[in-house]
């Protein structure tokens, strides 16, 4: 019902504009100008009303056929894609539709007719974008439609960019937004896709790796360790029971780096999972092996001197 209201109103327009344009072929105003003026505004709102019904239907049409495809599901990677597709496809429909509506109103008055009959000109449409490409605008454009069909990024990927952790928001022909993880949303331009690098999570699928860097003495005993990470992951449901990794990757004068490697099925979640397993080994550690946490030692010098009056 929702989608027969959008339109009801470019009918309306579309059906009170021919008739008036069928009144004036009947009956003519004595006013010639006050006559012309009529026509030629029955005429533009007829064209653009045609142009306003087509945009509608194809956003229906797109509605329409992307329910099949859920994006809330766990593994969207298919859905994303598609949602991505249609999405710019849909602005790129509209761009032309508008432009070319815009071309038929200027070929409808005799001053402004060279400018209409310029954009069908032997060059024709694609002569124009193709000349205005070096044009930031129109680069955009041409970078959107690349997104499309390259696919880079797509609807709710998780992305790094310009230092920012978030999800693709909106992809649209001229840019492209992302929702910052703590709500605020970055716009950058479609050209930043394909000039500049950036991170995707969820490029291939949305299961993602975690790590956890835990820093304590050399007196830790790593295998209570390793029996502790096994216990906390077995004990959420952050984890999705694949990466269940420890190993001491570096080791200082001070402490050993102890990493621990785990997986969950998206990033949100990787998130939470790392926070948990950090909270709790430092509290394993605190509980049972308060010796073992990072300190320095100091040897005083009375001391070595003392031990050697000793012997």
């Amino acid at each position: 019902m929702s989608y027969i209201k959008k339109l009801i109103l470019p009918l309306i327009i579309l059906t009170l504009s021919i008739l008036v344009q069928t009144g004036l072929n009947i009956y003519s105003i004595e006013q010639k100008v006050v006559h012309n003026a009529i026509s030629k505004l029955s005429i533009i709102l007829i064209i653009f009303s045609i142009s306003w019904i087509i945009i509608a239907l194809i956003r229906v049409l797109k509605i329409n056929f992307l329910r099949r495809y859920d994006l809330s599901i766990q593994d969207n990677l298919q859905s994303r894609k598609i949602h991505t597709q249609f999405n710019i496809l849909e602005r790129i429909l509209i761009f032309i539709i508008i432009l070319l509506a815009l071309g038929v109103v200027l070929l409808s008055f005799k001053s402004l007719k060279n400018i209409g009959v310029s954009l069908f000109a032997s060059a024709g449409l694609a002569g124009i974008i193709i000349g205005l490409a070096a044009q930031k605008v129109i680069g955009s454009i041409l970078a959107g439609v690349q997104i499309a069909i390259t696919q880079p990024i797509r609807l709710d990927d998780v992305v790094i960019v310009e230092n920012e952790w978030g999800w693709i928001e909106e992809i649209t022909l001229t840019y492209v937004v992302v929702r910052i993880w703590d709500k605020r949303r970055l716009v950058l331009p479609s050209t930043y896709f394909i000039e500049e690098p950036f991170e995707n999570w969820t490029r291939k699928s949305s299961d993602i790796l975690g790590t956890i860097y835990v820093y304590t003495d050399y007196t830790i005993p790593f295998d209570a360790l390793r029996k502790e990470l096994t216990r906390l992951l077995e004990s959420t449901t952050f984890w999705d029971k694949n990466v269940n990794v420890m190993q001491v990757t570096n080791a200082t004068e001070n402490t050993v780096e102890i990493r621990a490697l785990v997986s969950a099925k998206d990033s949100p979640t990787a998130w939470n999972l790392r926070v948990y397993v950090r909270e709790g080994l430092i509290k394993f550690i605190q509980e049972n092996y308060p010796a073992s946490l990072p300190r320095t030692r100091i040897q005083m010098e009375g001391e070595n001197k003392k031990s050697e009056g000793d012997e």
